[in-house]
């Protein structure tokens, strides 16, 4: 499989399926925001199908009432098989179909090619399928895909459908009948690559840092890949001497930004090529098909980083609020530079934060009370209470501690008005 998906195991010999895979993910990570991001997105058929290959069940033996698709996967550039490359068969999704409603999308069919690069499928359930395959190396779906404008989609039958559709001229297309044999021939394509080293201001590597792509569209930029299981977009972390290599990549101009360490990209502090803090101000690369751009060269600032952090109450009797989200925005264009949750005690930390004007967002604040009828309280009958959103301006030129930011409720009458 692709290496951003290649770590990705089912826990206790699961099934990848896409409705089951969902639970699992979302029993795993609670209420993160990638969890909702990504509901839909998984659940398509393009990302079902890669993570199908999770599913260790024997292979299928032939069935009389389904078909067969068999085939060779073959490298562009050097015209040899694809050995041991993964190879999805993906259908679209039902007509009208909705993922609110259950799963719109029927299993998908994996399979590995072997060392001439051949492959076979048996007991494939007729009808039109899309076709693709995998490889390190070579242009990966999760890689290419217009993040940012597919989310921007109002159903998920819509998202699915434009993922197909700007990832289709690399499917092949195929009909499978009943009793009936398909086969087919898959050709990948070498991917660009950009590759360099990170390190301090002192000249020390910077070991172990994450990165995160965006890469510009007719409509701006996209974020490249996906927070998968650990929240991270892309796998690639720098080496022992601060090196790295961004992979699978379709050409275009990228902005590269290494990510100092934290739990997730949202949390981490971005420092990005032309050693800057915003992506506005960085420079970009761009790579042409194929293409190998070595030589990128990150530095990390050790001065001039500071902390924020601070505590999050009701203003009527000053408890904590524990469950919330807080961001960090460049005060200028309201762009995210930072975004946490709240710990259970209210608080909330941004370490490694760049001088700057900035604004301090708290919003969906939440929590639960004792529902009161007659003044007396209802034991164990708890109510839904919801927080303003509260924004205020935030000057960082050292370190900002202790911060505090009083909510009050939403009312009654302003909660229903909420969508």
């Amino acid at each position: 499989m692709s290496t951003l998906l290649q770590d990705i195991r089912c826990a206790e010999g699961r099934s990848c399926w896409c409705i089951p895979y969902i639970g699992w993910y979302e029993s795993c990570l609670g209420s993160r925001k990638s969890v909702k991001v990504l509901h839909w997105l998984l659940c398509t058929s393009i990302f079902c199908s890669l993570l199908a290959g999770c599913d260790k069940h024997a292979p299928k033996k032939p069935d009389i009432n389904k078909g067969t698709v068999t085939g060779t996967v073959i490298c562009a550039d050097t015209a040899k098989p694809a050995r041991f490359s993964s190879v999805i068969l993906t259908a679209p999704p039902h007509k009208d179909g909705d993922l609110e409603n259950g799963n719109p999308l029927p299993e998908n069919e994996t399979a590995e090619t072997d060392l001439e690069g051949h492959f076979r499928m048996e007991a494939v359930e007729p009808g039109r399928y899309y076709a693709f395959a995998t490889q390190e190396g070579y242009l990966d779906p999760i890689r290419g895909l217009d993040i940012e404008h597919i989310e921007s989609l109002k159903t998920t039958r819509e998202q699915a459908k434009e993922a197909i559709a700007e990832w289709k001229d690399h499917f092949v297309e195929v009909t499978v009948a009943r009793g009936k044999t398909s086969e087919i021939k898959i050709t990948i394509e070498r991917a660009a690559e950009i590759s360099g080293t990170v390190s301090y201001d002192d000249g020390s590597p910077a070991i172990g840092m994450h990165f995160q792509l965006y890469r510009k569209t007719e409509r701006g930029e996209t974020a490249v890949g996906l927070p998968l299981l650990d929240g991270w977009n892309t796998r690639t972390v720098s080496d022992g001497r601060g090196r790295f290599a961004l992979t699978n990549l379709v050409a275009g101009e990228y902005t590269v930004c290494a990510l100092l360490p934290s739990s997730s990209q949202d949390e981490s502090s971005p420092v990005c090529l032309g050693n800057v803090f915003r992506r506005k101000d960085a420079k970009t690369v761009k790579v042409d098909a194929g293409e190998s751009a070595t030589g990128q060269e990150i530095v990390i600032p050790l001065n001039g980083l500071h902390s924020v952090s601070g505590t999050v109450t009701a203003l009527a009797d000053g408890h904590p609020l524990g469950s919330g989200t807080v961001r960090l925005l460049w005060a200028d264009n309201r762009e995210k530079a930072r975004e946490s949750v709240l710990t259970n005690d209210g608080s909330f930390s941004f370490p490694y934060v760049p001088e700057g004007q900035f604004l301090l967002q708290v919003t969906n604040v939440q929590e639960t009370e004792e529902k009161k009828e007659g003044g007396d309280e209802a034991a164990g009958n708890r109510v839904p209470v919801r927080y303003a959103e509260k924004t205020m301006p935030l000057r960082v030129q050292n370190d900002v501690d202790e911060l505090q930011v009083q909510l009050t409720p939403v009312s009654a009458a302003e909660d229903e008005k909420k969508p």
